[in-house]
């Protein structure tokens, strides 16, 4: 695998950062979403993922590739005095799942944080170069 000479270390970690951040922002509108009955179209809200795919064929950074509504099946729960009820009284909730988004959220800011640091590591590597340079 050839590494693509118009990607250097920080275009990848800053292709990481951008991703992570959109990530973030995916989980952060689920975790809002967490109890949304009507997403305004008369159904419950769908829990959303965020996929991501190499920005080349080579080395050489990360893409958010779409966000994808999560299609599995939404819980029902027994709730007959609520407003978006059916006839039974059962009331469509979120697929979202809080402990889950809570992982996916650590993982994201983890990613974050190591794309961050290799920013950090990088700019020292220039720095004591330049120092040797001199």
């Amino acid at each position: 695998m050839e590494i693509n000479s118009n990607f250097g270390p920080i275009d990848i970690a800053l292709s990481g950062m951008r991703a992570q951040n959109k990530s973030i922002g995916v989980i952060s509108s689920n975790v809002a979403n967490a109890q949304s009955t009507d997403d305004g179209d008369g159904s419950a809200y769908r829990r959303l993922e965020a996929i991501f795919r190499a920005a080349d064929d080579e080395i050489g950074g990360v893409i958010l590739d779409e966000i994808a509504a999560d299609m599995s099946e939404l819980p029902r729960i027994l709730k007959p005095g609520h407003p978006d009820a059916d006839k039974q009284g059962y009331v469509a909730m979120p697929n979202v799942d809080l402990p889950v988004e809570m992982v996916n959220l650590t993982m994201a800011a983890r990613a974050y944080q190591a794309n961050v640091a290799v920013m950090k590591r990088y700019q020292r590597m220039v720095e004591s170069t330049l120092e040797l340079l001199r």
